[in-house]
């Protein structure tokens, strides 16, 4: 989690110099799972760049939106919600998995929502499916990294190679 957590920062910081009001470089973002064997949970944490996200939702729900509005939490929970559920998808052992949605926060320059699925043994096999943010971005690339038993692997995903399988 501290490497994850580095190379955001390190993103962070590249941003710095180029002000709040232009646009940064990269187009990123990162998604964390991670086995909790002792609930039998996949805990998901996924990471992206507010500003790339905003504009994506204006677009995807012809709406209003201001993630960092309080007094639009309720509807922007829902779009970021929704979104997500929709851009996606992880499938462990075979078994296709439902993400329940915890919530999300600001830190930084990021949006970080927060995922749940109950129910899962020490899984095998686990196959992600990432395709967040590729509509707005063409040049959008997604990191996914996968813990089980305290070993990671990880994948990029962008273009039209947004799947990624790991075994355990």
């Amino acid at each position: 989690m501290a490497g994850i957590l580095f190379k955001w920062l390190f993103v962070s910081l590249l941003l710095l110099p180029f002000g709040e009001n232009n646009h940064h470089p990269i187009f990123v973002s990162v998604t964390e799972i991670e086995h909790n064997a002792k609930e039998k949970t996949l805990e998901i944490s996924c990471k992206i760049f507010t500003d790339d996200f905003e504009k994506t939702l204006r677009a995807a729900y012809k709406t209003h939106v201001d993630l960092l509005d309080e007094k639009m939490k309720s509807a922007m929970d829902k779009l970021v919600n929704d979104y997500v559920q929709k851009h996606l998808k992880i499938v462990a052992d075979g078994r296709i998995t439902n993400l329940k949605y915890l919530g999300f926060e600001k830190i930084e320059e990021g949006i970080y929502s927060y995922y749940e699925i109950d129910n899962i043994s020490t899984p095998k096999k686990v196959e992600v499916t990432d395709n967040v943010l590729l509509e707005y971005n063409t040049q959008q690339m997604n990191l996914v990294h996968v813990t089980v038993g305290g070993e990671r692997k990880s994948g990029k995903l962008n273009g039209s190679e947004n799947k990624l399988t790991v075994f355990f």
